[in-house]
């Protein structure tokens, strides 16, 4: 039988090191078949014999990295609009798709009644998106901010960064609990029910741990006890599979919730306080008064906005548990993708969603801002005494359709641009005016209001081309 393992002397002259040194490098020949990659230009043979540019087609080799990931997925993930219409869908009213289970439809009925606003609650539907888009909003970080640019050592920007990172953790505290559980739970369900039985055991007493807020018992509970015990567990068994990749991810966890506790904020905030720039600004701060103001932003987790995720978000676990048809599926798959990527560290603007119910009509919207918007020239706008922003609002409205506004706002002026359907193009001056009275109304003026027909719909790297931005820098995917 063949040699598999190569345990045996291999025939002289025939070892593997000898016939790969002998094989010439030829990157020319088309003898050579790669594997065929339908989304590239192909070679007359047939086969692709390099890796593609970039999304922007300069000519230049571009290898795969987590920036052209994203580039890639940006491209190919279907709008939130497009998944929210296909969700909620019907010509008369709102029809929930059909295929839901009790759990999703429940959901979705708390999603639908928040749907309906009024002025007032759209307002405080927008501002509650503001609110918690930023954990650093605020004086303080904007303290922090000013204190890092204009920082002359390393000392005092890696000393903000750590403060900052203990805050992160702080305020995430609910979230890495519930990663923690999960981890554990997951590892109870992949071990023998001999060994289960006791880790879940120590799960239930670190569940009423974290009910209590003993934050201090539950690091103790889990570094004393549940990696003493996983880690034994692996050694006995010889269980390399998921186990151990979970106990690497709970790792992860408990160092984050460690680092997360109050002791460790309040000991990374008096070490700022301690440098002689920042000294005068923070230290009249005590530490009461820091926890109060950094548990403020924890109230907002009760407005309009958040409960509304918070529902979305449900349907959507359940929805991907395997719960509802394979379309239903489909529709919360693309629009958790588009969430997560208008979300992505790589986004270098702002984005907000608004479906709401408005006269009897759906509207299902989205918005993307760039406050520091650049102008033609590629300069920061300063023109009118006043930098740029730019809005770009997709808005699809019942039996009417797609409508593209792109805003930019310049030193109180604002150009307009509406591309509407071909069924709204008859009422297009009546639009035009309408729009330059309410900007006027509102003490803007208006430099240009035009209202079109849409040829297609705007692509979001057409408006917001800094998105490239991150093409020149270095690029790698371990």
């Amino acid at each position: 039988m063949p040699d598999i393992l190569g345990a045996t002397n291999p025939v002289p002259g025939r070892e593997n090191a000898a016939i790969n040194r002998n094989i010439p490098v030829s990157p020319n020949n088309t003898q050579i078949q790669n594997v065929p990659d339908p989304s590239k230009v192909s070679r007359p043979d047939g086969k692709t014999e390099q890796q593609g540019s970039d999304l922007q087609g300069d000519g230049q080799v571009r290898y795969y990295s987590n920036f052209q990931t994203f580039l890639q997925r940006l491209k190919n993930t279907p709008g939130l609009t497009d998944s929210l219409i296909r969700i909620f869908s019907g010509r008369e009213g709102t029809v929930v798709l059909s295929g839901m289970s009790a759990g999703i439809a429940e959901e979705m009925s708390h999603v639908l009644e928040m749907l309906q606003m009024d002025e007032s609650q759209l307002l405080d539907f927008l501002s509650g998106q503001f609110r918690t888009g930023t954990r650093f909003g605020g004086a303080l970080f904007a303290l922090l901010r000013n204190a890092y640019d204009r920082a002359s050592s390393d000392g005092v920007r890696n000393d903000i960064l750590q403060f900052l990172k203990a805050y992160v953790d702080f305020d995430s505290t609910s979230h890495i609990e519930s990663n923690i559980l999960r981890d554990l739970n997951s590892m109870a369900d992949a071990m023998p029910a001999s060994y289960a039985e006791k880790l879940r055991d120590m799960i239930a007493k670190l569940m009423n741990g974290m009910a209590a807020g003993d934050r201090t018992g539950n690091l103790q509970l889990l570094q004393r006890d549940l990696f003493p015990y996983m880690s034994s567990y692996v050694e006995r068994t010889h269980d390399m599979g998921l186990p151990r990749t979970l106990l690497t991810m709970l790792a992860l966890n408990v160092t984050r919730y460690e680092n997360g506790s109050e002791e460790k904020l309040l000991e990374s905030f008096h070490q700022l306080s301690g440098y002689g720039t920042l000294k005068g600004q923070l230290g009249g701060i005590d530490d009461q008064s820091l926890l109060l103001l950094l548990k403020s932003r924890q109230n907002a987790e009760n407005s309009r906005a958040v409960q509304f995720s918070n529902h979305l978000a449900a349907a959507a676990n359940r929805a991907l548990k395997g719960e509802g048809s394979a379309e239903l599926q489909e529709a919360f798959r693309n629009l958790v993708s588009a969430m997560l990527i208008n979300e992505s560290v790589y986004m270098p603007v702002n984005h907000f969603m608004l479906p709401l119910e408005w006269n009897g009509r759906m509207l299902f919207s989205e918005l993307w801002v760039d406050p520091n918007a650049e102008d033609e020239q590629g300069r920061s706008g300063k023109q009118g005494g006043g930098p740029s922003m730019k809005f770009l609002l997709k808005i699809d409205v019942q039996s009417l359709g797609l409508f593209d506004v792109v805003l930019v706002h310049r030193g109180g002026e604002v150009d307009l641009q509406i591309a509407c359907p071909e069924g709204v193009v008859p009422f297009s001056k009546q639009i035009e005016d309408a729009m330059s009275t309410i900007l006027r109304n509102h003490e803007l003026k208006p430099s240009r209001v035009l209202v079109r027909r849409m040829e297609r719909p705007v692509a979001l790297t057409e408006v917001f081309p800094k998105i490239f931005e991150g093409k020149n820098s270095v690029n790698v995917k371990v």
